[in-house]
């Protein structure tokens, strides 16, 4: 075990010694299990593959159609009532 002299801002005081009381277990452990809580969490994080996008070409717009006139394209592929 470590002895040591740690400097905490007062909102993250507040919130451990709020868990402190209503749990009634004393300060240094609940720090010591949300330290725990933390450190695990950023190493099962370290091992999750990033996020990829695949993208597909889905092709442009029909013939004599823009992206540009998201209404008239919108009204020819979900009727009059698209809105």
């Amino acid at each position: 075990m470590m002895r040591t002299t740690l400097t905490l801002e007062d909102d993250v005081a507040a919130r451990l010694q709020a868990e402190a009381r209503r749990t009634g277990q004393p300060f240094k452990v609940i720090v010591n299990q949300h330290l725990r809580r933390s450190l695990a969490q950023r190493t099962r994080a370290r091992g999750v593959a990033p996020f990829r996008v695949n993208p597909r070409n889905l092709g442009g717009p029909a013939s004599g159609m823009s992206y540009d006139d998201i209404g008239t394209l919108l009204e020819r592929a979900e009727g009059p009532e698209h809105r």
